[in-house]
């Protein structure tokens, strides 16, 4: 079974060992390395510049543990360095050390970027420069949504790696990671981008949009750099997949632009005001795409658009889909939910979406989510309507309506009211109960059902 891994400090021995960009350039001759004097391919260049803004963080603090042993600790480094809390079974409140990477984006301010995770519960946060100077370091704030933090320190001749626009990466572009996995000291490892706008856990509370990429990075690589070839940050290492607790070349990183924004506000506000669009939704599959006029099947399918929302001011509807913002395309709707949240409350934004078949642009402006409002992906829910009662709509709606539903149904289980009136299935009218048999008895896939519920008009996904 995969195994996901925040980075930040289980002292673990990867069983093979990973390559070195020197490997990598021996082996692929990359045109677009840079070279030294004599046509060598080399990354020293780039490196030599981004070594002195890439810290060590030390972090002591203390931790509840339940259990008493290594796998509900994750944070302890164990013997190797000194100490070892695992002395009995019982829940304890116990003290513990650990260590990650951080990056220091602003040498003037003294600001760095890391892991969430890796400062977290932290008492004391101690930063050893490549130089070998060491920082007592203030946390500014953090975002455990995102797994970004952001501390300070105060000192001089500071280096600090400028920023990329992570939007413009493509699959491909080279990358480099920079940190110091397991407490062994600056190490540097070379790779691609593997992939974009990764979702590994799931969506639930935490923004998802990774950077995947196959340089090497282990346990102690959390919060440092991934770079490009211009020596600019475009991500910050946060998570690896590992079967066997090490490296097997997928990493992943938080994207540069994403970091941005929100340590931008943690200077700004001291905690981060997520923008809210106020939509609810699901991933745009090849039957929706079909159905709904797209010609693509990478987007963002809009279930439900909340009264009174961003998305409902600026003309948002049930069933658009959502395939670009600010220009960049959008490949799922956990990547959506990612970029929203992390733009600010107050800002603009221009979503490019599809309608009837049609693309066209909305400008939204975002307003400010609370802890209970975040976009939300739509239960799936199945064709099945045993339990449920249906009718002919008497009111002002023609369709066909719930009269009655068994609360243990799978209709209800998914979604589905009792009043909920079913005016179209995908772009087909539904006028009455015959309409809604006749067009799911001919249909095949994924259904979007239309329902009017009170003053609200949403879809329901069947699959």
């Amino acid at each position: 079974m995969l195994k996901l891994n925040r980075l930040s400090s289980v002292l673990l021995f990867a069983g093979a060992l990973a390559l070195t960009s020197a490997d990598v350039l021996a082996e692929t001759q990359a045109p677009a390395v840079p070279v030294q004097a004599g046509g060598v391919p080399s990354l020293a260049p780039i490196i030599e510049k981004v070594l002195p803004a890439v810290v060590t963080i030390n972090v002591e603090g203390s931790k509840e543990v339940s259990g008493g042993g290594p796998e509900s600790f994750p944070f302890f480094f164990g013997d190797p360095f000194g100490f070892n809390p695992f002395d009995g079974g019982h829940s304890a409140r116990r003290p513990f050390k650990a260590l990650g990477s951080g990056v220091i984006v602003d040498a003037k301010e003294g600001y760095i970027v890391t892991n969430n995770h890796v400062v977290d519960d932290a008492k004391k946060i101690t930063i050893t420069t490549h130089d070998g100077r060491q920082f007592d370091a203030k946390k500014i704030g953090a975002d455990p949504q995102s797994d970004v933090a952001l501390l300070k320190i105060e000192g001089d001749h500071l280096t600090a790696v400028p920023y990329a626009d992570s939007d413009e990466l493509r699959v491909g572009d080279y990358a480099i990671a920079v940190g110091n996995p397991f407490g062994l000291g600056h190490t540097v490892t070379y790779g691609i981008i593997s992939a974009l706008g990764r979702s590994v856990d799931g969506g639930g509370n935490q923004f998802e949009n990774y950077i995947q990429t196959d340089a090497a990075i282990n346990q102690g690589n959390s919060g440092g750099s991934l770079i490009d070839l211009k020596g600019n940050l475009i991500g910050i290492n946060t998570a690896i997949i590992a079967p066997s607790g090490g490296n097997v070349g997928i990493g992943f990183a938080i994207p540069s632009n994403m970091v941005k924004s929100i340590t931008e506000q943690l200077i700004k506000f001291g905690e981060v005001r997520r923008g809210f669009l106020g939509i609810m939704g699901g991933e745009l599959t090849p039957d929706l795409a079909e159905k709904f006029g797209a010609s693509q099947n990478k987007g963002a399918f809009v279930n439900q658009v909340m009264e009174g929302s961003a998305a409902d001011e600026a003309g948002l509807k049930a069933g658009d889909i959502i395939v670009s913002l600010n220009g960049h395309k959008i490949a799922s709707f956990s990547e959506l939910r990612a970029r929203i949240a992390t733009v600010g409350s107050g800002s603009t934004v221009t979503l490019g979406i599809i309608r009837d078949g049609k693309e066209i642009s909305k400008k939204v402006t975002l307003k400010t989510a609370d802890k209970r409002t975040v976009e939300t992906s739509s239960k799936e829910v199945n064709a099945m309507f045993e339990g449920v009662q249906l009718a002919n709509a008497t009111g002002k709606v023609q369709g066909a309506e719930i009269v009655s539903i068994d609360k243990k149904s799978n209709a209800a289980r998914y979604g589905l009211q009792k009043g909920d009136v079913i005016v179209g299935v995908n772009r087909e009218k539904v006028e009455s109960v015959e309409d809604l048999n006749r067009i799911l008895s001919k249909s095949k896939g994924t259904q979007a059902l239309n329902v009017i519920r009170g003053n609200m008009n949403m879809f329901i996904i069947i699959r």
